[in-house]
């Protein structure tokens, strides 16, 4: 088996292995958001939670309110705007900023996510880092063990729907 270099690095990548735990629980959930065939990537989930908690948001705003950059910010917007979960309006008092907002159909994606989808992937990554405890580079490497032995989407808690595995979904379980 070759070695894991970046775990075997320790501190010297700990940007590196941040940044492959978040890419493989933004993964694992984007396989649930799939599941119930949503239409929208995990990644702009923050978006429209910073919209629905907060108002109408200005691009810098909602840049800041999800600690990405602005052009960043300007691009999933435009996504979401071609989706239609968000609009954008120029602001009552000052035209020149321009406001947005969430849509109909973007107030109900929300409310859909928050009753379904948003509590069973935060119980998952719950049961994930549930036992977790000392040093943060043996925290790491648990929750890689963790994902590594059993994806989010096949997590199971009391919080949380059971999902079927493809053998129990197979024999009709």
């Amino acid at each position: 088996m070759i070695e894991d270099v970046v775990r075997t690095l320790g501190f010297l990548c700990l940007g590196s292995r941040l940044r492959r735990i978040g890419e493989r629980l933004q993964a694992d959930t984007q396989q649930i958001i799939d599941e119930a065939e949503l239409g929208i990537q995990a990644g702009q989930y923050p978006f429209l939670a910073a919209i629905d908690r907060a108002g109408p948001l200005t691009i810098g705003e909602l840049a800041q309110s999800v600690g990405i950059t602005q052009p960043g910010a300007t691009r999933t917007i435009g996504q979401l705007l071609e989706l239609g979960f968000v609009d954008m309006q120029p602001a009552p008092d000052d035209q020149r900023r321009r406001l947005v907002s969430l849509t109909d159909k973007g107030q109900e994606l929300v409310d859909y996510s928050k009753a379904t989808i948003w509590p069973r992937v935060a119980a998952a990554v719950a049961d994930l880092c549930g036992d977790l405890d000392g040093p943060i580079l043996e925290q790491l490497a648990a929750i890689e063990d963790g994902l590594a032995a059993m994806p989010l989407k096949r997590r199971r808690t009391a919080a949380a729907p059971r999902v079927l595995s493809d053998a129990e979904e197979e024999e009709g379980r």
